[in-house]
C-alpha cells in the first residue's frame, strides 16, 4: 500500500495541519532566513525594516526560534542514535510484529503469520523457536499487541488486570528477551515500543491501561540506556510510539472531546508514521497527533491543573465497548493454570504475532 501524500492528512484540517504550516513557514530557518538577509542588505529590505521595526524584529525571533528548534532535533537525534550510523538492508531484514490480528489485509509470500499466546513467556519462546527456524533471526521487533478493559478500579478483576498488565507491558520483556540477544551480538537491529499517549495523562476507566503503558513507556527509556551502557549495542535503535485514540475495534465506543487538537487517528496514519520512522533506521519517537506532545510536560504543570485535566476526561470512556481480544479473560487464566501449570501453549488464546520479512 503506498504511503499517503494528499494536501491533508486522512483525518483532514486538524490542529496538525496548522502546526505542520507554522514547522514549514514561520519557525523554518531556510524561508526566514533569506527573508532577514534581504532586509538586512537590500535598499528596499533596508526601508522595510525602518517602516516596520516591530515586524522586523519579530523576524529575527523566529529566526532564533527555528534555529533553536533545528539545533534541538539535531542533537536529540545524534544522541539517540549514540552518534553513530547504522546502514539496514531492507531485502534482508526481518521484522516481527505483535497483535494486528484484527486487521484485514492481503498479504505477499514474504509475510508469516505465527499464532501465540504472548502473555506466556514459555509459549513466545516456543514461537520465536518456529520464527527462527521459518526464516532466521528477527532484526526490526515492533511491539504492537495491546488490549484495554474499560472498568473502573473497582470493576477490574484481578484477571483483567493481569491480562491487562501482561499484554501491554510483561510481553515487551518477553519479546525482547528472545530476540534482542541476536540484534546484540550483531550490533544491529530495531525494538520499537508502542505505548500510548495515556502513558502520560490517565483518565477513569482507563486506570489500568493508561498504568501498563506507563510502564511500557519507562520499559522503552530504560532499553535504550541499558543497550548503551550494559550491552555494548550502540547500533541497536530503539522507536517510542506515543499515538493518540486511533479508530480500531479495540477503542469502539470510546468519546473523542477535542476533535480539532486531538483528532481520532485512523490506524493506517500511526502505522505509516511507525513505518516511515523504521526505514530512517534511526532511534527516535513517534507522537500523534502532534499537540500530543503537549502532554509530555503534564507532569510539571500545577498539581491544581493535572487532577482538572483527568476530571475533565472522565466522560471518555463511559460508553466504551470495544473488542475483547479475550473474551472471557477469567476462563483463559484458569484454564491456562489447569492446563499447562500456569503457562500456557503456543497455541492458546491471546495476541498474535505477524512476521514480515522484507
Amino acid at each position: 500500500m503506498p504511503m499517503h501524500n494528499g494536501l491533508l492528512p486522512r483525518e483532514g484540517f486538524k490542529g496538525d495541519t496548522v502546526l505542520k504550516i507554522l514547522r514549514n513557514t514561520a519557525l523554518n530557518p531556510k524561508l526566514v532566513l533569506p527573508l532577514l538577509l534581504l532586509a538586512k542588505y537590500t535598499k528596499k529590505g533596508q526601508n522595510w525594516a525602518i517602516l516596520h521595526p516591530t515586524a522586523y524584529s519579530r523576524l529575527k525571533k523566529l529566526l532564533a526560534f527555528g534555529l533553536i528548534r533545528w539545533i534541538n532535533n539535531y542533537f536529540s537525534r545524534k544522541v539517540l542514535n549514540n552518534w553513530v550510523d547504522d546502514k539496514y538492508d531492507w531485502s534482508r531484514e526481518i521484522v516481527v510484529i505483535t497483535g494486528g490480528a484484527g486487521a484485514n489485509y492481503n498479504t505477499g509470500h514474504t509475510v508469516h503469520y505465527f499464532k501465540c499466546d504472548i502473555t506466556s513467556r514459555k509459549a513466545l519462546s516456543l514461537v520465536a523457536r518456529e520464527i527462527r527456524l521459518a526464516v532466521g533471526d528477527p532484526t526490526i521487533l515492533i511491539n504492537n499487541a495491546g488490549v484495554v478493559q474499560g472498568r473502573t478500579i473497582l470493576d477490574a478483576s484481578e484477571s483483567d488486570i493481569r491480562f491487562t498488565f501482561d499484554v501491554n507491558t510483561f510481553a515487551h520483556y518477553f519479546t525482547v528477551q528472545e530476540f534482542l540477544p541476536h540484534m546484540i551480538r550483531t550490533n544491529h537491529g530495531m525494538v520499537v515500543t508502542v505505548a500510548s499517549v495515556a502513558a502520560w495523562v490517565t483518565v477513569p476507566n482507563m486506570v489500568d491501561y493508561a498504568a501498563s503503558k506507563a510502564a511500557a513507556h519507562s520499559f522503552h527509556e530504560g532499553l535504550t540506556a541499558e543497550l548503551a551502557t550494559r550491552y555494548d549495542a550502540s547500533r541497536v535503535r530503539t522507536v517510542l510510539v506515543n499515538q493518540g485514540y486511533t479508530t480500531t475495534p479495540l477503542f469502539e465506543g470510546y468519546h473523542n472531546d477535542s476533535p480539532f487538537l486531538m483528532p481520532a487517528l485512523d490506524p493506517a496514519t500511526v502505522a505509516e508514521a511507525i513505518v516511515a520512522q523504521v526505514l530512517r533506521g534511526e532511534s527516535g519517537q513517534v507522537v500523534l497527533p502532534a499537540f500530543a506532545n503537549s502532554m509530555a510536560v503534564l507532569a510539571g504543570m500545577p498539581l491544581w491543573y493535572q487532577h482538572r485535566l483527568r476530571v475533565k476526561n472522565q466522560g471518555i470512556m463511559r460508553e466504551f465497548r470495544g473488542r475483547k481480544v479475550v473474551q472471557d479473560v477469567e476462563r483463559f487464566y484458569e484454564e491456562r493454570e489447569r492446563e499447562h501449570g500456569g503457562e500456557a501453549g503456543a497455541t492458546g488464546p491471546g495476541a498474535s504475532t505477524v512476521l514480515v520479512e522484507k
